[in-house]
């Protein structure tokens, strides 16, 4: 009977004892050290593109600031943060790629080009300047920019901001 006992007792201990212990651990691709690095302050990216889609600006501050909200513990000030993150949409541009045989664009690359330039100021050596971060989609003769390009410029957006983020946080 003791033989039989020793073990469930040992095994009720281990239960109980990790009942009231817990682990937690979330991966969000951060590594910073909250201890020196409280705040951020995001600028506003202008949109300096040569052609210009209107909706284009707000949709990237926002998806910047939102993925440091979302994925960060970092406080977002106006200015003298921790971390500073600032620049512009640099190029917005349409490229033909191949040239069916009536002379026009069979194909056409969308490219989305923004010029970022980093300040962390509690590790200076991850600083950067006009750094530039891009993406880009292909569509064909039979869609139009208008049809595509709400879609389009949304996933080169997040693309581009996971990337910043990347960069800039992540150490990646």
């Amino acid at each position: 009977m003791k033989r039989i006992l020793k073990p469930i007792v040992l095994l009720s201990l281990i239960v109980i004892i990790s009942a009231g212990c817990s682990v937690s651990y979330k991966f969000n691709g951060a590594s910073i050290d909250y201890s020196k690095t409280k705040t951020i302050t995001i600028s506003n990216f202008p949109n300096n593109a040569p052609l210009n889609y209107s909706l284009m600006e707000s949709q990237f501050n926002d998806a910047l600031t939102g993925i440091f909200a979302r994925q960060t513990r970092l406080t977002q000030v106006n200015n003298n943060g921790d971390l500073q993150l600032e620049g512009e949409i640099y190029d917005y541009s349409l490229t033909p790629l191949a040239i069916g045989s009536n002379a026009y664009a069979s194909e056409t690359k969308l490219t989305l080009i923004i010029k970022v330039t980093f300040i962390n100021n509690s590790n200076p050596e991850e600083s950067f300047t006009s750094r530039s971060f891009s993406a880009n989609r292909t569509f064909s003769n039979t869609s139009t920019l208008n049809e595509v390009q709400e879609t389009y410029v949304t996933e080169m957006i997040d693309e581009i901001v996971d990337a910043i983020f990347n960069a800039t946080v992540a150490n990646w």
